[in-house]
């Protein structure tokens, strides 16, 4: 039988999942309209400017990740674990760091990404320079992950 605490920690799992998957949506939908326009042009860009448009995806995989850990760690997949109210909180306050980072982080990664990807409409050969530009936003997501895996994994 579920508890409040069971209650909380879906709650958490609903909120590392569901904002870092909004934001990961918002991004590469971003990300793929400069996608379109340039491959509109230069057809030939595609793989490089798709490695870019996949970036902020990144994030909505990380809410996933602590969203399974959640589960997991509730035993709902196998032998349901006791989960007290404070618990059940704990669980929501470790969701918290990847679905609000992972959400805005993710969205301007995608604006970051869309700006690479109309820099390789120009200049294709700057591959390298627009991943890192995009991959320094992802380094705060990252941080994000490991802040909300260790509260959710060590906080029960």
């Amino acid at each position: 039988m579920f508890t409040i605490g069971h209650y909380l920690g879906f709650l958490g799992a609903a909120i590392a999942v569901g904002l870092s998957g909004i934001g990961s949506a918002i991004g590469v939908s971003k990300a793929g309209q400069a996608l379109s326009g340039v491959c509109a042009e230069h057809p030939d860009r595609f793989s490089k400017c798709l490695l870019l448009e996949l970036l902020p995806a990144t994030q909505g995989l990380y809410g996933f990740i602590v969203g399974f850990l959640i589960i997991l760690k509730m035993g709902v997949l196998g032998g349901l674990a006791e989960i007290s109210f404070e618990q059940g909180m704990g669980l929501v306050f470790g969701a918290l760091p990847i679905g609000i980072v992972g959400l805005f982080s993710a969205v301007y990664q995608g604006k970051v990404a869309a700006s690479g990807i109309m820099m390789l409409g120009k200049q294709p050969q700057l591959l390298g320079r627009a991943m890192t530009s995009a991959a320094i936003v992802e380094m705060y997501a990252i941080f994000s992950l490991i802040i909300s895996f260790f509260l959710c994994y060590m906080g029960i």
